[in-house]
């Protein structure tokens, strides 16, 4: 079964100055490495569309969407948060970034792919219903899952988030859906400084001190992880796929690679095959240290494919 590629040019357009991490080289680097691989030539391609103004008011309120629309810039830039601005090309890219997520849980639900993976930026995993921040501007997995539910009608949608940063904004979306589960690992404490309290039955948070590394990263995901999407068995898995708890990424302070990244995603596969006829979609978060960045996102599309 065939492993969509979902991405489009209006991604690299989004800029936040050229000091800043979350930058247009980091889908370069990711492009670079499939090439040099070979993966990119058995992957089907697809451009990313926009997302609709439904589509994001699932997840997200009427009045923070419409601002977004209304604080877009025709020149220069204008900053949502310290980490976060907007340059003339960012509605758009968001916009993208968003429908991505939404083509691939297409893709998959339809049968054309058995998963998916957006290379997209900016990232979403930060934003709240309500609010823009951490690089993030519209929710793109939770954009995702909330079409999944609507138009779908699944019962039980798994979201698995592996960034070094807390995926507040998932959790906030999420606080009161038991029809998605959503596991996390993160550093704590670090940015946003959340996710270190149980909120909620269905949010499994396992916070990673710093300095840890694969043994106890893959003993966290097997004891945590594994056994609630066991007994939740998902009937689609959508994954946060932030690559920004490398050992080379300086961001943050956890200590895995590329094996790791691997391994965790043969984990999620063999309970998607299990449970969820193999449907998965990945969307890019985290991941600063470009050539890591390429290597993991190279071993997460291999996993993908087996």
């Amino acid at each position: 079964m065939a492993i969509s590629l979902i991405s489009h040019p209006d991604c690299a357009l989004h800029e936040m100055g050229s000091h800043h991490p979350e930058s247009p080289a980091r889908l370069s680097a990711i492009q670079d490495q499939l090439i040099s691989s070979g993966l990119d030539m058995v992957l089907q391609h697809h451009d990313a569309p926009l997302a609709s103004r439904e589509q994001l008011c699932r997840v997200h309120d009427p009045e923070y969407v419409d601002s977004i629309f209304h604080k877009a810039p025709d020149q220069g830039m204008v900053w949502l948060d310290p980490d976060t601005c907007m340059n003339p090309h960012t509605l758009y890219a968001a916009l993208r970034a968003a429908g991505a997520v939404v083509l691939g849980v297409d893709l998959v639900m339809s049968g054309q792919s058995e998963a998916a993976f957006c290379n997209v930026r900016p990232p979403g995993h930060h934003a709240e219903h309500n609010k823009a921040m951490g690089f993030c501007i519209f929710n793109n997995i939770a954009v995702g899952a909330a079409h999944t539910l609507q138009t779908h009608q699944l019962k039980r949608i798994a979201i698995i988030d592996f960034d070094v940063h807390h995926g507040n904004g998932t959790e906030d979306i999420f606080r009161e859906t038991p029809e998605v589960l959503l596991c996390s690992t993160f550093q704590h404490p670090f940015y946003p400084n959340t996710g270190s309290h149980v909120v909620a039955n269905h949010i499994v948070n396992v916070p990673l001190a710093a300095g840890t590394g694969s043994v106890a990263f893959r003993t966290t995901v097997k004891s945590n992880w594994l056994p609630r999407l066991e007994a939740f068995q998902p009937e689609l898995i959508l994954i946060s796929a932030g690559f920004d708890a490398h050992v080379e990424d300086d961001m943050a302070n956890l200590h895995l690679v590329e094996q790791d990244y691997a391994w965790v995603t043969r984990e999620i596969k063999t309970i998607a095959d299990k449970y969820a006829k193999g449907r998965i979609v990945s969307a890019l978060e985290g991941g600063y240290a470009l050539s890591a960045l390429g290597r993991c996102v190279a071993a997460h599309l291999n996993a993908l494919l087996g």
